[in-house]
């Protein structure tokens, strides 16, 4: 469950709440502008404004605000120096407001930010891919996972990720949003073949694909990369294929692994 549907949940139980929110940071801050925590009646806190000092202070400052009924001062400035115990050195000006259940409707377009993600497409619903999408769902990304079998996703899905169904699966290449990183591990070799060269015509019509990922081995990539040479790909465009996928130095062969090697590959990349 999204910490915005936490709250929503806590809202409709309590009928208040107190929200913080990082509204500018000038210089370096623990976390990003739209960062966000509530701090609700039991004393309980959902999300997170980037710990420390910082957050501690807030949430004392929202707890007080909460008890009162009423936020004291709307903005507040902290600076991370001394004075708070934080070496970041940057200011970070946080938004306090006190919530009710009139609130509750509009939360997830204030707080779930998801115009801002970055788009991932992942073609495979095996073991592999349903452990990287378990992993996905908990990172700040929007994923679309796509497979050619009827009845291979779970019916329970992260709140970031959207299945779809699509014969032959490459024909949704084409409408993938821009800008999205391509995970490509599905069923067959001749399903990665066919997904891998429609990334490819896509990536030389429109150039918006950063990121085309094939799992596999060297030598697989190899001889796909002889397949598409043949199909009419220059080395430029192969050079745009990542295989092996997964970040160098992470070993394992376990989904689990290789769930986190690629997460974390694609957050650097």
């Amino acid at each position: 469950m999204r910490d915005w549907q936490r709250l929503q949940e806590v809202l409709a139980q309590e009928g208040r709440a107190l929200l913080v929110t990082v509204d500018r940071v000038e210089g370096s801050g623990p976390r990003e502008v739209g960062a966000w925590m509530a701090v609700t009646q039991p004393r309980r806190c959902i999300g997170t404004i980037g710990g420390g000092r910082l957050e501690f202070d807030a949430m004392e400052q929202a707890r007080a605000d909460l008890e009162r009924g009423a936020v004291s001062q709307a903005l507040r400035r902290y600076a991370l120096g001394p004075s708070l115990g934080q070496c970041c050195g940057g200011v970070v000006h946080l938004r306090y407001e006190l919530l009710g259940r009139e609130d509750i409707a509009g939360l997830r377009e204030r707080l779930a930010q998801e115009g801002s993600r970055q788009p991932v497409a992942l073609f495979g619903g095996g073991h592999v891919g349903a452990a990287i999408v378990e992993l996905l769902g908990r990172l700040p990304l929007s994923v679309r996972w796509i497979d050619s079998r009827d009845g291979i996703f779970p019916e329970a899905l992260p709140d970031n990720v959207v299945a779809e169904h699509s014969d032959p699966v490459q024909a949704a290449v084409q409408d993938l949003a821009p800008g999205s990183k391509l995970l490509i591990m599905s069923f067959s070799h001749a399903e990665d073949l066919d997904i891998v060269a429609a990334c490819l015509r896509r990536q030389r019509e429109r150039g918006d694909l950063p990121f085309i990922g094939l799992i596999g081995s060297k030598s697989k990539w190899a001889a796909f990369r002889n397949r598409l040479e043949a199909r009419g790909f220059s080395a430029e465009e192969l050079a745009r294929v990542t295989s092996p996928i997964g970040l160098p130095g992470i070993a394992g062969k376990q989904p689990a692994v290789i769930a986190v090697a690629v997460a974390a590959q694609l957050l650097m990349d």
